[in-house]
This record gives C-alpha cells, structure tokens and sequence, in this order.
C-alpha cells in the first residue's frame, strides 16, 4: 500500500515564510527556478561552494558562499534547495554540514523530459506506482521504492540516506556474474561499468558496448583494444527501438542524450546537436546469445527495451534498467518489462549512494530467488 501525501515540497515552500535560496549552480539550478517560477515560489539568493563564488551572477543573482547568505539571512531562516547532484563522500558531509545548519530540501526534477513528480502526479499516477510496487520481489526492494517515492514529493534526503544498497550484495545475490559468458552494455560511456564486470567476473568471454557519443566512443575504442580478459566490441551506435539516424545532445553532464530527450526547461540553454546512429540490439547481435544486459541509456530505456525483445525472449538475460532518467521510470518502465517479458519473477530495486535520486536500477532475473 502506498502511502498518501498531503503536502508536497512546492507545496510547501509556497506556504512557508521562510527566505528560498539556491545551493548550486547550472542546468539543475535552472530546472528549480523554472518550477518555483511556475509554482510562484520566490527564490531570493543562490550560494555555491568555496571556490564557485567569484562574484559571478546566476539568473541575475550574485552568487555567494554559505558564510556570506547566513550573514545576509540567517541560517535559521533560510530554506536550502539543492540544484546538483554527488556521490562524493566530501561533498555529502558538506550537504548535511549545511542540513544541520538550515533547512535542505533536494527537489526532484527529472534528469530528461518534463513535467514534475509532485502530488497531482503521484496522485494521477497512484494505480500504476501501486501496480509497479507489487513485482517487486523483496522486502528491500519494497523499502526502497517507498523511501524514493517519498523523496520525490517531499525533497527530504533523510529518505535516500536510508534507501542504499550494498553494491557488493548486489552482484553476489542478485547479477552472479560467474553465470556471465556474453554481455551487453549500453550506455557503455568510456568502458567504465565493462572493466567493473570484467572485474567482478572471470567467466566473462565477450561483451557487446554500445557508445553513441563520439567522443566517449574513441575513449571506450582505444580501452577495448587494450583489454585482454575478453573480447570487448565497441559500437559507435545508441541503443534504440530501431535502426535510424538520430541527434545527439552533448550540451554536457545529466544533459548528454538524444536530443528528443532534451527537457524543455532548457530551451534557453545552448544546444550541441550532432548526428549519431542508433539501431536495435536485437539488430546489432543477429541472434547471438547474451546472459546480461546493462540498460543506461539517459532516458532512452524505454526504446532500448523494445529493441531488444527478441534477445532477451530468446536467451532470458539477467538486466540491469536504470529507473532515474524521466518521471515515469519508476513505474513505467517496470510495468513495460512485465509487458514485454511477462515470464521474468525477479524483480530487484536498489539504488547507490547520493543526491538525488540517481542511481536508481531494476535488477531482473527470470527467478525470483529472495
């Protein structure tokens, strides 16, 4: 059962009398102000890090440290929003330094695409959150789906202090990376989640990395040539529904993804656009057999996912699907791969360590083994 929500963050930042203030810059920070605008939430100061605070201008407002805004407000009336996001352990000590200090709130907006998970969302979307919750297999599972739909409406990181997983539990009980001979990886940036299965597993044989930016791309190629444990195939392609020809967005950071990904909220921010190939895996590997899959795709799960139902129907892969890129992952994409893969009875949900709600994945198996 899922729980109810009275008051969502913006919600309450509109009713509060507290001063909003920003904590960060960038596309984050314009994706808050965007919704505060919209909400009619007056935001009247923003403060960076030592050492981003040069005396430069955000949206018009001069960009301070922490010890500057307390002078000018007090910490004891400010409201913090946190605009980035880390897994860094220095600088979470210095979130919740400022947390203990003010009030901090980490609202959610969505990575790709628009719209706000906020409680006319949660509520228009309750029957299909509730639908998505009961695959879910274990009791962890579970904890997490609710801490991180709590967040969502609240911004309260208590919530994803508590919803971590231990990565180590994660590929012991969940992936079994000894069952690995074939793996995909898309969304294979420059080799970095390939070289940690090919640490986690000696069985591994061959793995198929699939890498649309250019850039990352000769980095990811210039590895697979290098590496000796297994055959690692780079694809300069994105992983998509079918074979076309698409544009890439490398405007940078949570923003590097297809175009037609590109959050509207961002129209005033510049674009670099240039022509990529995407294609199907099911297209890339012809019939070839593969245990795991890695879905990371920057919003693109969904489409990924319907090009490769031949693959997985045929040889039944562990997968990975990130869950954090678009409003609707949560429940969206686990209700698709119910759809496409209705045999599958393990459902995993775990998530990494940070701010925000990163990292969020869907490990699936065709058991369910808790």
């Amino acid at each position: 059962m899922l729980p109810g929500c009275e008051k969502d963050l913006w919600e309450y930042l509109k009713q509060s009398n507290k001063t909003v203030v920003l904590y960060g810059m960038g596309n984050g920070g314009d994706k808050i102000l965007d919704v505060c605008d919209q909400k009619g939430i007056a935001v009247s100061g923003v403060f960076a890090s030592d050492g981003f605070a040069r005396g430069n201008l955000f949206h018009g407002m001069p960009v301070r440290t922490w010890s500057e805004t307390k002078g000018v407000y007090g910490a004891e009336n400010v409201i913090v929003l946190l605009s980035f996001g880390t897994s860094r352990d220095e600088v979470l000590e210095n979130i919740l330094r400022i947390a203990s200090e003010a009030e901090l709130y980490a609202p959610d907006v969505p990575a790709f695409g628009d719209g706000l998970f906020d409680r006319t969302y949660f509520e228009a979307h309750r029957s299909e959150l509730e639908t998505a919750r009961a695959l879910l297999c274990d009791e962890e599972s579970r904890r997490i789906f609710d801490d991180v739909l709590q967040y969502k409406l609240t911004g309260d990181i208590r919530y994803l202090l508590d919803a971590e997983s231990d990565l180590e539990a994660i590929w012991k009980c969940i992936i079994y990376p000894e069952r690995i001979r074939f793996a995909a990886d898309l969304g294979a940036y420059n080799g970095d989640t390939v070289r940690e299965l090919l640490e986690k597993s000696d069985t591994v044989e061959r793995i198929y990395a699939l890498e649309p930016d250019g850039r990352n791309f000769k980095k990811l190629a210039a590895y697979a040539e290098k590496e000796s444990r297994a055959e690692v195939l780079p694809f300069c392609v994105g992983a998509w529904s079918e074979k076309t020809t698409l544009y890439f967005d490398k405007s940078g950071n949570r923003n590097a993804s297809f175009g037609v990904n590109r959050s509207q909220s961002l129209d005033a921010r510049p674009v670099k656009l240039c022509e990529v190939h995407a294609d199907a895996l099911d297209h890339v590997l012809n019939g070839t057999r593969v245990d795991y899959i890695k879905y990371d795709v920057e919003g693109s799960e969904r489409e990924a996912l319907l090009g490769s139902t031949e693959t997985v129907r045929r040889w039944e892969p562990t997968m990975l699907v990130s869950l954090y890129h678009r409003n609707e992952d949560l429940f969206a994409l686990p209700l698709l791969v119910h759809e496409l893969f209705p045999t599958y009875r393990g459902y995993y949900l775990r998530r990494m360590r940070g701010i925000p709600a990163w990292d969020l994945n869907l490990y699936l198996t065709k058991d369910c083994e808790a």
